[in-house]
């Protein structure tokens, strides 16, 4: 099976009905829309880092003998697998992809709600990781903010059929 192949069979999965649906290049092309792409490259990068870094605090704190809670391990793979989703819908909405750019946009608006409310849950995480999930939230407004600019929802309108 070819790689194309592959990310067709993903594509129709994760787009649905809509998986085939591409906006017109020119938008793409448009020195608004790469420079929008390239800050969503540079925050989604960040939001790498900083999923990596919470795993790595997770570990040198377990490795100190400090207990750490289970909500704090699960927090950090699913933030690992969500940043990983993510990349995926952004690569194919480069690609004009117009149902990448309405998953990406989608998550980058609920993420943040998810990740407020689940910090001011008392107890269940302990403030680095709450900090964390802060600066997390934050970095996705930002994705959210380029993706719901005017100019990527008319070079993302729904294109026809």
């Amino acid at each position: 099976m070819s790689k194309e192949n592959l990310f067709a069979k993903i594509d129709r999965i994760a787009g649905g009905s809509k998986a085939g649906l591409i906006v017109p290049a020119e938008g793409l092309a448009h020195p608004k829309t790469k420079r929008a792409f390239a800050w969503i490259t540079g925050l989604l990068a960040f939001e790498l880092v900083l999923g990596v870094g919470a795993v790595v605090v997770a570990v040198i704190i377990a490795g100190n003998g400090e207990p750490v809670p289970f909500a704090v391990w699960m927090r950090t793979v699913v933030v690992l697998a969500m940043t990983a989703t993510l990349f995926y819908f952004f690569w194919r909405s480069t690609k004009g992809y117009y149902w990448g750019y309405q998953r990406l946009r989608l998550f980058a608006q609920i993420f943040p709600v998810i990740t407020l409310v689940m910090a001011a849950i008392p107890g269940l995480y302990p403030i680095w990781m709450i900090t964390e999930q802060i600066v997390f939230s934050l970095i996705m407004i930002g994705v959210g903010d380029f993706l719901t600019g005017d100019h990527m929802r008319e070079v993302f309108r729904k294109p026809e059929s």
